[in-house]
């Protein structure tokens, strides 16, 4: 089973789009994963013929367990299949994986020389041209062959793949190179001290995301970090709530609503705009934090929270701030309904830089929501209703809307957020100021 989301721990097979005996090209989808995001394709690394299906459809496995053979047309797996049984593994747990146990590989190794491939063949790591080939690189593919086991606890421990030289056939990074390495110290003491900021920055570069750059961190920053993160947890968060009359916005939605009839835009499409707007003159909250360095992005792409069937999911709409409200809207709309039927794909729900949840649909006046790390900020929108408030010395009636915002105290402080509130509230209070 392949990593085919970001977050992803263990997929469930949808369906088998090839079946047993049925010959296989590379690249070549043969099976719909459902992941804990969305639907997805899982193709074949190589060619060969789909000799058995170890995971039926409907069914889960973790990441990198076993859930088919591929090999040649009229293999005998047999012993594979053995191999499988004596693990007492009755949901097809890799073949691969027997003899991981504190006795060693032995068991392992021999069934890596078996012709036969697991449909979760060793993850194949591309390596760049202009690096030095380490010794697990294979000549003609100039891929590293590496065991799924191998690739997750060189993930969970830091390490870096390419200064590992595998000791498995074929030059494979196996599961007793990741434990020498770790045994020796590979390990540099700034891996080990960024482990924990590392595991929840984004683990890709996302396709169309925006632009950043990047400062080192000062030093009075990262001890900030550093103490902050000890005493509170891997993200220290902090909250600021502000009141917002909402009447001239809702003027304004009107008024494009009128202008763009049969479509809508809702409430919601106006705050993405602002937020995006109001961020652009406070780069902190469109920031996150890195270790050593911030990176502040250029665009705001805003991650609006959706509710499915299956808990909540933040699409993501790129560069807002240089969109208008009804262009939001639409998008907004179209990934929504992809996120209903599980059909977005991973660029289209990774990489904000700040995200926005509204329960003011629900009746919801105030609440907190919890960061998306590497994000440094999100916001959490009530609903705007008819609040009685003093103006000149009397009292009138005006929608007011409750907006707390939760933020990562390594980029913002406690001025810094509240000076951001104070832009967002007056664009939304104004809307003129979002065209300024």
């Amino acid at each position: 089973m392949p990593k085919l989301s970001p977050t992803m721990e263990e997929g469930q097979i949808s369906t088998w789009v090839k079946s047993e005996g049925d010959e296989i090209e590379a690249n070549e989808t043969i099976a719909e994963v459902d992941t804990d995001k969305a639907t997805m394709e899982m193709t074949s690394l190589e060619a060969g013929t789909l000799l058995k299906i170890l995971v039926p459809g409907g069914e889960n496995a973790k990441l990198g367990q076993t859930i088919g053979i591929i090999g040649e047309k009229g293999e005998d797996i047999s012993a594979l299949l053995k191999e499988i049984e004596s693990e007492g593994s009755s949901n097809g747990a890799s073949a691969k994986e027997a003899g991981q146990k504190e006795s060693g590989e032995s068991d392992r190794e021999a069934s890596d020389k078996d012709t036969s491939k697991p449909a979760d063949k060793p993850e194949e790591v591309p390596s760049k041209s202009e690096e030095k080939k380490p010794a697990a690189e294979t000549g003609s593919s100039g891929r590293m062959l590496v065991s799924p086991i191998a690739a997750r606890m060189a993930t969970e421990n830091g390490i870096d793949l390419r200064t590992i030289s595998g000791s498995g056939p074929n030059g494979r990074i196996i599961k007793r190179d990741i434990e020498a390495a770790i045994e020796s110290g590979v390990q540099s003491s700034e891996q080990k001290t960024e482990k924990t900021v590392k595991a929840f920055a984004q683990t890709a570069e996302v396709q169309g995301a925006s632009a950043y750059r990047e400062e080192n961190t000062s030093n009075i920053r990262r001890i900030i970090a550093e103490r902050l993160a000890e005493s509170i947890g891997p993200v220290p968060t902090f909250y600021l709530t502000v009141d917002i009359e909402m009447d001239r916005a809702l003027e304004l939605r009107k008024s494009i609503n009128d202008a763009v009839a049969p479509e809508r835009v809702s409430v919601n499409d106006v705050l993405i705009k602002a937020a995006a707007m109001a961020s652009m003159q406070h780069p902190f909250v469109n920031s996150s934090y890195r270790g050593d360095k911030i990176r502040f992005y250029e665009d705001a792409d805003v991650g609006v929270a959706v509710a499915i069937d299956e808990g909540l999911i933040t699409p993501v709409i790129r560069g807002a701030n240089k969109k208008g409200i009804a262009q939001i809207s639409r998008e907004v709309k179209e990934l929504a309904e992809l996120a209903r039927e599980k059909k977005l794909q991973p660029e289209q729900y990774t990489g904000a830089t700040f995200s926005i949840s509204n329960l003011g649909m629900f009746g919801i006046k105030e609440f907190t929501a919890i960061i998306n790390p590497p994000e440094a900020a999100i916001f959490a929108i009530g609903a705007a209703k008819p609040t009685a408030v003093v103006k000149n010395g009397e009292i009138v009636v005006r929608n007011v809307m409750s907006v707390t915002m939760s933020c990562d105290h390594r980029v913002i402080d406690g001025a810094t957020g509240a000076k951001f509130l104070q832009t967002f509230k007056q664009m939304l209070e104004n809307p003129a100021l979002m065209l300024v």
